[in-house]
């Protein structure tokens, strides 16, 4: 066989070949579309998420209307503090004269300082020894005696009655002064008493008696001094002379009034 009689044949493929190629071809051709229209989807929202705005620029200008309300916060409570050093200046500068007369206002109307008035005493005491040695039918010995409830009652009437200060025994005491007894005696401010118990206030006497003969607790006791003997008196004074609280003004307990 010569050379010149040697011809070249096209190889073809063979059919799986041609059928792979085929599909892949429709595949691109749908991917294509599907790929751009997934584009476009995202562009048209995110335009309309910005509604044509800038977000960042948006942030920015809420920060600076934010940095400027707290500028503005800053300059007023500023103002604030030069107004309030000017007041002390000016107290400082006056306080020789109108301090003064406010201090001794504040110490007597926080019981403080001594006062001097016309006011009422009233005296609590236990039993006379001869009816505690031999007790009526039915009487117990904490009847015969006097007791916690029967000072504070006494108390909370003369303060109700419009008392303007006021004493037990020898202390001064004020609304929130606590009145302890055990047994028969009395425990006030660290300092321990035996009866007979006297409680004195400056004020109107006849609205401090008023008060007294209302109270139902005062009541109560007056009933027992009739039937065992306690001693009950109302004293009216021409003139009392109260010293100043000198106990603690912290409160350590509080309730509610019924």
């Amino acid at each position: 066989m010569s050379g010149s009689d040697v011809s070249e044949t096209p190889i073809q493929g063979t059919d799986g070949e041609q059928s792979g190629g085929t599909t892949r071809s429709r595949i691109w051709s749908i991917a294509v579309p599907i790929v751009a229209v997934g584009a476009g989807f995202l562009i048209v929202s995110g335009a309309s998420t910005a509604q044509g705005t800038d977000l960042r620029a948006e942030r920015r200008t809420e920060l600076t209307d934010l940095i400027a309300a707290r500028q503005a916060q800053l300059s007023a409570r500023t103002d604030a503090v030069a107004g309030l050093r000017s007041d002390v200046t000016r107290l400082s500068e006056n306080g020789n004269i109108s301090g003064s007369a406010a201090s001794k206002t504040l110490e007597a109307q926080a019981g403080m300082s001594a006062v001097k008035g016309p006011g009422l005493t009233v005296e609590l005491n236990d039993a006379p020894r001869s009816v505690q040695s031999a007790l009526p039918a039915g009487v117990e010995p904490d009847d015969v005696v006097v007791h916690q409830q029967d000072v504070q009652g006494v108390v909370n009437a003369l303060w109700s009655g419009g008392a303007q200060a006021m004493r037990i025994m020898d202390q001064r005491v004020i609304s929130t002064s606590a009145v302890r007894c055990v047994g028969n005696t009395l425990i006030l401010q660290g300092r321990v008493y035996s009866p007979p118990f006297k409680i004195s206030a400056i004020g109107n006497q006849k609205a401090m008696q008023k008060a007294l003969a209302a109270s139902p607790e005062v009541a109560a006791y007056r009933t027992w001094v009739d039937a065992v003997g306690l001693g009950y008196r109302e004293i009216p004074e021409k003139s009392l002379t109260l010293p100043g609280y000198n106990g603690s003004v912290k409160l350590l307990e509080a309730r509610r009034a019924p």
